[in-house]
């Protein structure tokens, strides 16, 4: 790290984070005085004026330039969405436990007064409007979850970069400019597209209009600046910018420049996170390879330019609500870097941008990017070796998706062999052909297994809530055989997953009328085309899924039932049912507590018998899930359906403190699994038990993505042959198991208990939460504990 990154990063780390409220201040002037324009117009416009009237600035070490906000770590406020959480929680923000901000008693006025225009106006309210009274029920009881969708947006999207350093905006500017020409104003869906188009026109002007200002403030900086190094580093950003203001860029550092204007502007437009650069060493290994022939760049200075960039991604913040905020842990973007894989011929993609970008990454140990490699079966050792190199540095990157997996289960979905050759991660694990994808590949809502679980135990009826919204078939002890447990079970988790696409759409729907994003659908194909924004199907493919949360803990409480219920009838299933009401008080309860958790087999350890209850249960619903369509199915992309997904993100711990004790042994309250994970502490025979348990999983159907966490200690591969081990062992789960995904914690227990006691001295550990890393001391301590408890492998 050079000493200008250093000072930076410190900068940064010391930097407390605070509201930043222009965004919201320009966008209601606007929406209240053009109520009468088409919202797209409505949305340009003030898309537009934000980007013409924010402040921006560059600080005294930035080489790369662009800011989502009027100051580094501000997170704008975006009452489009909602305000109901501000309103209630604003004056205490500085005070949360984690996630706090800052926001001084002027903004916390004006906010409340911006507040007051918007209720009754929010996408949240009109997506609860929207819901049937049975609906909202459910969503009131948490058995469901989709505030995030409903508070922030959809996200989980990477514009189409590699178009874009081809064109250029004023070449996007042509291509909507030739598809207006073309609109006949007498046809009904002529004259939306006509406001659409409009509408990226203005999108497109604010956005060069936005780079146009760093130009003019570089060029002020410079001619004032005495410093004759720092003068000529602002001249070069002058010049950077001027170059991409509309015309595609020619060098390394305007396409790298322009990649992450379109990162900070996107994110400008909406406040949905993941919002991913796509393959990011394929865009601009080109660019680096002409330069470094030609002697416009070095080695170096094109490294610490990447690292510059990794830099400003921290800077910007998203603040949810206090209770979005435990779901999403740590507060993370997921603004996910995708290198490696094979190419669209099907060769091996790795170049050297791929090893800069690697490098670069490890060496500045931060949470963004959100860092992915691609695996597949001719993947060398050499880079195999410098992967897990950046991975021995213990901040949680990179994580692995599986070419031996994904591409076939794209083509399976009717994605073209190109297109499918050419998936990026989006956001954690979850996998989409970047430009070409609509939104939510994963996280359109959150399904607590564990909860619809118990109300199969119950005849029917949550034990948290009392509530039926489905009459069951009986209690436990009304079973008369373990397969009429599993039958009532696929009753309830079947109507609940139609629960959730009925939730779904009519967030969708809110989302599709009153926050169309028109700039992110200018950059995806082919909106321009088809003159649809991504919410109306704009978008070449658009498959969704949401996310079931608690799958390991269903599987060991499935495989108690069976093992001492049904199979040994050693426990009377009215006294298990008393245990769990009880959450096992008593050295009786306590007894069967240490019965259900030592004595059942458990999923993670290559147990046939409770993977294969796993891979039932979760069948269950995904046979149902696979049934249905999501808004856009009929509107024009390949897809419009579902899938199911892992990627609970950090969810599993409040959707565990939702849930009373279970059968698996695991305490009232207590975290659930996190992913596809096992259950902390319950795999005990080592990586290669976990990863057999998690290959019987059906990969190509679980397409939201199969995410598997693992902590090891720094000793495990401090030794070469250690390395090797490793490198093998990942072979072998990828190339014979087909495993989609694993991703590492490198971090030893007793450092962990050490920063949760001493933060401010482990400011700057990072660790793999879920698909993505947080600052640990910005984890709330319920996220450390969970942490802690996971299973330390050895290989």
């Amino acid at each position: 790290m050079t000493g200008r990154l250093a000072k930076a990063k410190e900068r940064m780390l010391s930097t407390r984070p605070s509201i930043c409220i222009e965004r919201a201040r320009i966008y209601t002037q606007v929406y209240r005085d053009h109520a009468e324009l088409p919202v797209v117009k409505r949305r340009s416009m003030a898309l537009r004026r934000t980007l013409q009237e924010m402040t921006i600035y560059i600080e005294p070490d930035d080489i790369i330039v662009g800011n989502h906000s009027s100051r580094p770590k501000a997170a704008p406020i975006f009452p489009e969405y909602a305000v109901g959480w501000i309103i209630a929680e604003i004056d205490d923000i500085d005070k949360r436990e984690a996630e706090a901000y800052q926001a001084t008693p002027e903004i916390k006025a004006e906010l409340k007064e911006i507040c007051a225009f918007w209720k009754g106006k929010t996408l949240q309210e009109r997506c609860h409007a929207l819901m049937t009274p049975e609906m909202e029920e459910i969503h009131q009881t948490k058995i469901i979850k989709a505030e995030g969708n409903m508070t922030s947006g959809d996200g989980h999207v990477a514009a189409n970069l590699r178009r874009i350093l081809e064109l250029g905006i004023g070449g996007y500017g042509k291509l909507v400019e030739e598809a207006l020409a073309k609109v006949d104003c007498s046809v009904y869906e002529d004259l939306k597209k006509y406001h659409l188009y409009q509408a990226m026109l203005e999108s497109l002007a604010g956005f060069s209009s936005y780079i146009s200002r760093f130009v003019e403030l570089a060029t002020r900086m410079a001619e004032t600046e005495a410093d004759p190094g720092r003068k000529a580093e602002l001249e070069t950003i002058g010049a950077t910018c001027a170059a991409i203001v509309n015309d595609p860029p020619t060098t390394f550092r305007e396409a790298l420049q322009l990649c992450y204007f379109i990162q900070v502007v996107l994110q400008i437009e909406s406040n949905g996170h993941s919002m991913s650069f796509g393959r990011l060493d394929q865009y601009l290994g080109p660019f680096y390879d002409r330069d470094l022939v030609s002697g416009v760049i070095d080695r170096e200075t094109a490294k610490e330019l990447l690292s510059a960039t990794w830099l400003k991604l921290t800077t910007i913040k998203k603040v949810r609500s206090s209770s979005h905020t435990r779901s999403s842990a740590g507060g993370p973007l997921y603004q996910n870097v995708t290198i490696g894989g094979v190419d669209r011929e099907g060769h091996d993609a790795v170049n050297p941008m791929s090893y800069l970008i690697l490098e670069s990454v490890g060496d500045m140990k931060l949470t963004q990017p959100n860092l992915s490699v691609r695996y597949h079966k001719n993947m060398t050792s050499e880079f195999m070796a410098a992967v897990i190199a950046v991975i021995e540095k213990g901040f949680g990157m990179p994580a692995f998706n599986n070419d031996e997996v994904v591409i076939p289960g794209m083509l399976r979905l009717g994605v073209s062999l190109e297109d499918a050759r050419d998936y990026s991660a989006i956001g954690c694990v979850e996998v989409a052909v970047p430009g070409k994808w609509g939104y939510r590949t994963t996280g359109m809502s959150f399904l607590n297994f564990m909860r619809v679980f118990m109300a199969t135990l119950y005849d029917g009826r949550d034990p948290e809530t009392g509530k039926a919204f489905l009459p069951g078939t009986g209690r436990l002890e009304d079973f008369k055989s373990f397969d009429e447990l599993m039958q009532a079970w696929k009753r309830q988790v079947q109507f609940y997953a139609r629960a959730s696409v009925a939730i779904d759409v009519a967030v969708d729907t809110g989302l599709e009328e009153l926050v169309p994003d028109v700039l992110c659908s200018t950059f995806t194909d082919d909106c321009i085309g088809r003159g649809k924004h991504i919410k109306e199907g704009g978008a070449l493919y658009d498959w969704v899924s949401g996310l079931q949360v608690g799958i390991a803990n269903l599987g060991n409480s499935l495989a108690a039932i069976k093992k001492f219920v049904f199979d040994e009838k050693a426990v009377d299933p009215k006294a298990l049912l008393h245990a769990l009401e009880t959450d096992f008080a008593g050295p009786d309860g306590e007894a069967l507590r240490l019965r259900l958790l030592n004595s059942a087999p458990k999923f993670g350890n290559g147990n046939d018998e409770v993977d294969r209850l796993v891979v039932e249960a979760y069948g269950y619903f995904t046979e149902e899930i696979e049934k249905h369509h999501n808004t856009r199915y009929g509107r024009g992309p390949i897809g419009g359906g579902y899938y199911p997904g892992t990627s609970s993100i950090s969810a599993n711990v409040p959707a565990g403190s939702e849930v009373g004790a279970t059968p698996d042994g695991r305490h009232a309250r207590t975290p659930l699994a996190e992913g596809c994970s096992p259950s902390g502490g319950t795999d005990v025979l080592g990586p290669t038990a976990v990863f057999n348990s998690i290959a019987k999983l059906p990969a190509e159907r679980i397409f939201g993505g199969i995410l598997l966490n693992q902590k090891l200690s720094p000793s495990v591969i401090a030794k070469k042959e250690d390395k090797l081990k490793l490198e093998n062992l990942l072979r072998t789960f990828f190339d014979d198991l087909k495993g989609w995904h694993v991703q590492y914690n490198i971090v030893s227990r007793d450092t962990l208990i050490a920063a949760k006691k001493d933060p401010e001295r482990y400011r700057d550990l990072v660790v793999r939460v879920a698909g993505y890393s947080a600052y640990f001391r910005d984890l709330p301590q319920d996220t450390q504990d969970d942490i802690i408890a996971r299973t330390e492998h050895t290989l």
